[in-house]
């Protein structure tokens, strides 16, 4: 309990950093998308704090050789789960008291809502990034959020993994997840975020934070499948929102819905002026 409460005060400290979107892409050295807290100084936080964070790592490829196990205790490499439709990446670990959870639950939340199916338009693959997790408790953690998803055949979707920590730090070096064990309160500190990555492993789209629209995993999702996922109305409206990687978020390109919306003006205009004509003609 002791542990638990000392967790809790240095996440109260860490949530001006890592529980809004813009905040939660990284800390420490900046990088692309790095956005400064106004008033915060580095070095005011915690020392776990400074090591943690999100850098976006847009277009590179994800080691897909890692070799991980499955839920049911299978090597098996990250590879194996790409090539067919987008990934939606997690770090979490499973005995994580707070945030992993909330991650998870937020996740599965929104996923719910989607007309996609994981297994079938996306696979979901979560990651422990703690090496002394074991294929049990990532069986037991499959099995809780299975049942909260509620979709018949899901269960190819879905899949949960441990590793050593050699691999586990190969694959989140490279997705651009920092994290850092704390020795004061024995357990990790780390940023919240989901990552949805193209088919052939590389990440397209970060979404920060505890909370994923609907709208900006669905595009995401969308626009990693180069539109093999979704239907006609997500091309037209991924023609009017833009992904903002300051915030993980999709926001309305003020000049393109205007276009757009001039365009149909004039087809409907057009149209109607043709069925006068033929009217006209027809009498």
């Amino acid at each position: 309990m002791k542990g638990f409460t000392g967790v809790a005060a240095l996440l109260m400290l860490a949530a001006p950093f890592i529980a809004t979107p813009a905040a939660a892409q990284m800390t420490g050295a900046p990088t692309p998308g790095y956005m400064q807290a106004p008033g915060a100084p580095a070095q005011s936080m915690p020392q776990p704090l400074r090591e943690i964070g999100f850098d976006q790592n847009i277009d590179q490829k994800l080691p897909l050789d890692a070799q991980f196990r499955d839920e049911d205790g299978k090597t098996v490499s990250l590879g194996s789960f790409y090539g067919k439709r987008p990934v939606l990446l997690g770090f979490v670990y499973f005995t994580c008291p707070m945030l992993c959870t909330q991650v998870l639950n937020a996740m599965t939340a929104t996923i719910s809502t989607l007309s996609l199916d994981a297994g079938k338009d996306f696979d979901v693959v979560l990651i422990s990034f703690d090496p002394r997790e074991t294929p049990a408790q990532a069986a037991a953690k499959k099995a809780e959020y299975l049942h909260r998803y509620k979709r018949q055949d899901d269960n190819a979707g879905w899949h949960f993994l441990t590793g050593d920590e050699a691999e586990i730090k190969r694959v989140t070096k490279a997705a651009g997840f920092r994290y850092a064990w704390d020795e004061q309160t024995q357990q990790f500190a780390h940023p919240t975020g989901i990552i949805v990555l193209t088919p052939d492993g590389r990440p397209a789209r970060y979404l920060f934070g505890i909370d994923y629209g609907p709208r900006d995993l669905r595009l995401a999702l969308v626009e990693a499948s180069a539109g093999k996922v979704g239907n006609p109305v997500d091309s037209l409206v991924l023609y009017c929102y833009h992904y903002n990687p300051m915030t993980g978020r999709y926001g309305l390109v003020i000049m393109r819905a205007m276009r757009l919306a001039g365009g149909v003006t004039v087809l409907a205009l057009g149209s109607f002026i043709f069925i006068m004509l033929r009217r006209e003609r027809a009498r």
